[in-house]
């Protein structure tokens, strides 16, 4: 079958187990009975011969048989079930009961950027097939992802949770599947995907009436559990080598201050031939910070962590692939199962928590036999993980001294970004999602209080699209009841007593008697609108009347005298339990 060594043991006869250290293997893909439309598309792709994980596989998952496949990153595992799925759609027909629009092939995968490698991927060989592709996941247009699901297609690659909506709202019916593959098993128990497989491999046809195969860099015993249990009699197969880590790959650790880590970062670059180089980091907040002191010291970033929407991820990642951007700085989605030529160095800027991810990390340099070089920065923070890291690959890292001259960056001359990339700079980028997170977080407290949703604007206008205007403009014009209060005081909640008003001659109407009673009192005027009204009115009506001087006014008896404002209900009832509590006092010569 090929130059590689199996090793078949009698204890465990469905583990199968290969030694062969070589990029590529002496088998070619027509050496095999494939259809004549996908040996084409191979040879129009450029594929010829056959890795060892695709070698020891192939074999195997044509036939029909459920593998759980293990093998380091980038030795070609995505090919060898795309192979097996092409050539199943193409040779075997499908379900009695199939719609047209029901799907006959499902890829899950993890990440987004994972789901877009594997489609790009199967675009490449199934242009002459006439197969159809639907690439599902989350971050993007959820109604056109609908249609293309409702208009039919043979093959879904998906991230979990947007397959399940749609599979929930009844779009999409996986009851005619005839093979899934569960690519990255491991990472889907990290992001707490298991429960969502599941739920997916239950909504499809019985395991002994349909192909499953499990693909992954490690493959832990969690996820071999799930292989048992839901995969009929998976045969293991491994592809062992001397290392974990790919053999072609130089790395080193440098142990820095927390402070020291940007400015080593930035003078290491400065003296490599980074051409492409890939940035690792733990958190989104750092995510911003490496990549503004990169942008900052004239390197062409582009950044790929969750809070970059989707569509821009997107952008700078197929940027990054074309060498228009020298760096991208990323966490851990883009650590698993990217593709992207040479990638000459991959810096650890933070050691990860967990081992496995080191291994997929660096993993994204050497691909296919070529060569880099992975460096890791040992912080105060994270180099309690550097001894589980070393365990893991079964080797100690060489270490590097931080010298003070590996502090200072060599100037760098300014490249001059291409017309039309102003959108896609690090500081637009977040500047654009900080104002996005602000209106966000105005809008939920705006909810909360009962106002809803505050309206957008340009940057300046107020709510309602009016660039200035206050009160008056946002109730339809209606005159102010009294002088605007500055910013930062507080209005009173009593009534103050109302300045002297000099009288100043008016042009008014006849002045009216004042209403009395029977007893020719005058009758006290009735307020209306609560303790805290202005009297503005009242004032310019005495202010007109005794500038009348009419005999009227002068016959009319002078108002009564202000009466002290009797306290609310509230203020008296607090005023009777204090007074009653005082009285219960035990005081001298009080009689009990």
């Amino acid at each position: 079958m090929s130059n590689a060594a199996l090793e078949m043991t009698d204890a465990a006869p469905e583990n199968i187990t290969s030694t062969d250290t070589r990029p590529l293997t002496d088998v070619c893909f027509d050496h095999f009975a494939l259809h004549p439309l996908l040996l084409q598309g191979l040879t129009d792709a450029g594929f010829v011969r056959l890795t060892p994980i695709q070698a020891l596989t192939l074999p195997l998952t044509l036939e029909g048989k459920d593998i759980a496949g293990q093998a380091q990153t980038g030795t070609g595992k995505t090919l060898a079930f795309l192979v097996t799925i092409l050539n199943r759609l193409l040779s075997q027909p499908a379900h009695a009961e199939r719609r047209a629009s029901d799907p006959r092939a499902v890829v899950l995968a993890p990440t987004r950027e994972l789901a877009i490698q594997i489609e790009k991927d199967a675009v490449s060989i199934l242009r002459q097939t006439g197969l159809r592709i639907a690439l599902i996941y989350g971050g993007v247009d959820y109604d056109k992802q609908r249609e293309l699901l409702k208009s039919g297609c043979d093959i879904v690659v998906a991230t979990p949770g947007r397959l399940i909506d749609y599979v929930k709202q009844h779009v999409v019916n996986l009851g005619s599947v005839d093979i899934v593959v569960m690519d990255e098993a491991d990472r889907m128990f990290d992001l707490g995907f298991i429960k969502d497989i599941r739920f997916l491999l239950r909504k499809m046809p019985p395991r002994e009436q349909r192909q499953s195969l499990l693909f992954s860099a490690t493959l832990s015993h969690r996820v071999l559990e799930l292989a048992y249990e839901h995969m009929n009699e998976a045969q293991k197969i491994t592809v062992e080598t001397d290392s974990v880590t790919a053999d072609r790959v130089r790395q080193v650790v440098y142990f820095p201050a927390n402070e020291e880590k940007i400015p080593l970062l930035i003078g290491l670059l400065s003296r490599m031939d980074a051409h492409r180089t890939m940035i690792f980091v733990n958190t989104k907040v750092w995510v911003e910070r490496v990549a503004r002191a990169l942008e900052r010291a004239h390197f062409r970033v582009g950044v790929l962590s969750g809070d970059v929407p989707q569509p821009k991820r997107e952008k700078l990642l197929a940027k990054f692939k074309k060498a228009e951007l020298d760096i991208l700085v990323a966490t851990d989605v883009a650590a698993r199962g990217l593709h992207i030529d040479s990638v000459s160095h991959v810096f650890n800027f933070d050691l990860p928590f967990d081992a496995e991810d080191y291994v997929h990390r660096i993993g994204r340099t050497a691909r296919l036999g070529a060569e880099g070089d992975a460096i890791s920065f040992a912080c105060e923070l994270y180099a309690m993980s550097l001894p589980d890291v070393e365990k893991y690959i079964g080797m100690s890292i060489p270490r590097a001294n931080v010298e003070p001259e590996l502090l200072q960056a060599i100037p760098r001359t300014p490249i001059a970004r291409p017309e039309g990339a102003d959108g896609e700079a690090v500081e637009s980028i977040y500047s654009l999602l900080h104002d996005e997170t602000a209106n966000a977080l105005r809008d939920k407290q705006r909810e909360r209080s009962g106002r809803g949703p505050a309206p957008r604007g340009r940057p300046g206008e107020r709510p309602g699209g009016r660039s200035g205007g206050g009160r008056n403009e946002r109730s339809g014009g209606k005159p102010s009841s009294g002088p605007r209060r500055e910013s930062g005081e507080r209005p009173s909640r009593r009534a103050e007593p109302a300045a002297p008003v000099a009288a100043v001659p008016v042009a008014a109407p006849p002045a009216a008697v004042p209403a009395t009673d029977a007893d020719g009192v005058l009758k006290k005027r009735r307020r209306r609108g609560g303790r805290g009204r202005r009297r503005g009115a009242g004032e310019e009506t005495g202010t007109a009347i005794a500038a009348n001087g009419s005999d009227a006014q002068a016959a009319a008896p002078p108002p009564p005298a202000p009466v002290a404002e009797t306290p609310g209900p509230f203020l008296a009832r607090v005023r009777q339990r204090i007074k009653s509590l005082v009285n219960r006092l035990p005081l001298p010569g009080r009689r009990r």
